[in-house]
């Protein structure tokens, strides 16, 4: 509210005041214009603030702006790139090499009819195990039993014949000795003595044909019953039947037909075919993981049991067999498997990044950073791992190897090293 005052004379009179007389008199910061001051000087004061706070940003902005312009200038004026460098690492003392592979039975028989005839009674099938020596197959051959029968009648008369023979020599030898003492005294002519002496020869000679006769027909009755011993097709060895091409009636021929294959189950043959690069250091008792793509999680141990020791010319491969354990059955022979052996290293090498590799017109090389001096090292690749490859010449362990160099580096350039790269 604001304060009414009377106004008084010269003469100290009170008038009292009136309608034509009243004066309002408005105190400082009560009235509607002192706000109106108060809300222009908040206003002022925030745009200054604004005015500031962009300074400031502007400021900033100019001189982040001037450092990068003093990097840049500092690195036009040195002229030195900046490069990633990884370090060479060596090779190890086993290489770990992979390659496909087929298994094997370890043994395995193609079985084939020995004598000729039918099919009296087959006793296995395919699948089926047998143990060495179990009965196969039984064969009826008739003529086969005709041949012995004849072959026994005519050694009969073969040793009918040799005694025949030697009555004659004991004949001509009796006769031989008594004439010849004849003719000594005169009383047989020279003739006579000759004709008994060569008698005498000639049924010697006679006895000797009567036994070899007996001899050679003995030999014959002996073929004979080992060709009927084959009408009974055993089992060569312990082993599983895995083909079958004769069934009951079957006709079957001496040397010709084709009835059972064998195979020994127990112990997996591995062949592998290692390349001529990985052969050296390939040797009895390396090991080996075998695995097959159908057995997932499932490694089967084994070591390498023999080698061709040759190279074969036209693959330039060597042939590897590595024996595996197979008590449960679970491989089968013929399947295709990978084998990861282990191979004590014979050489030494290096591993690189695959990013450090350069390919141009001076062949394949890296660039490697000495006292931070960049020099081109030609290499050759031995193994190409995808992210990394195994080479040998041109670098050694520690070596630093510039990673995706540009393609202005030059031998002898001068480069500064990343410090997280080159630790």
């Amino acid at each position: 509210m604001s304060d009414v005052r009377a106004r008084t004379d010269d003469d100290g009179a009170t008038h009292r005041p009136g309608a034509e007389s009243l004066r309002i008199v408005e105190l400082p910061g009560k009235g509607p214009r002192s706000g109106r001051r108060y809300g222009g000087a908040l206003l002022g004061g925030g745009v200054l603030l604004l005015l500031a706070c962009g300074l400031g940003i502007g400021g900033w902005r100019h001189y982040e702006a001037m450092r990068g312009v003093a990097a840049v200038a500092e690195q036009a004026r040195t002229n030195l790139p900046e490069v990633r460098v990884a370090t060479v690492k060596p090779g190890g003392d086993i290489m770990k090499v992979s390659l496909p592979a087929t298994t094997t039975a370890f043994e395995a028989a193609n079985i084939f009819a020995r004598t000729s005839g039918y099919i009296e009674k087959r006793y296995v099938d395919i699948g089926d195990r047998v143990k060495k020596g179990e009965l196969l197959v039984e064969i009826t051959a008739p003529e086969l039993d005709q041949q012995i029968a004849q072959a026994q009648a005519t050694l009969a008369q073969d040793q009918a014949a040799l005694q025949q023979a030697e009555a004659s020599r004991e004949l001509a030898d009796v006769t031989n000795s008594r004439d010849s003492n004849l003719v000594k005294q005169g009383w047989l002519t020279a003739q006579q003595g000759d004709n008994d002496r060569l008698t005498l020869r000639a049924q010697q000679g006679a006895a000797g044909v009567a036994q070899s006769n007996i001899t050679a027909q003995e030999a014959q009755i002996r073929v004979l019953q080992q060709e009927k011993s084959y009408q009974r097709v055993v089992a060569p060895f312990d082993g599983v039947v895995t083909q079958r091409n004769v069934d009951n009636g079957s006709l079957v021929s001496a040397g010709s037909t084709f009835m059972f294959t064998l195979m020994h189950s127990d112990v997996i043959r591995t062949q592998v075919f290692v390349p001529q690069d990985e052969a050296f250091g390939v040797g009895p008792g390396v090991d080996a993981d075998i695995r097959v793509p159908e057995i997932p999680g499932r490694t089967f141990a084994g070591k390498v049991t023999r080698i061709a020791t040759a190279l074969q010319p036209g693959s330039r491969t060597l042939l590897t067999e590595i024996d595996v354990p197979n008590p449960d059955g679970l491989l089968s022979p013929g399947i295709y498997c990978t084998v990861e052996l282990s191979i004590p290293r014979r050489t030494a090498s290096t591993t690189i990044p695959s990013d450090a590799l350069v390919f141009d017109q001076n062949g394949l090389h890296v660039v490697v950073v000495r006292n931070n001096t960049v020099h081109f090292q030609q290499v050759s690749i031995t193994r190409d791992f995808g992210t990394t490859v195994e080479v040998r010449d041109g670098v050694q362990p520690g070596d630093q190897v510039v990673l995706n160099p540009a393609v202005n580096l030059a031998e002898g350039s001068k480069v500064t090293v990343r410090k997280s790269e080159a630790s």
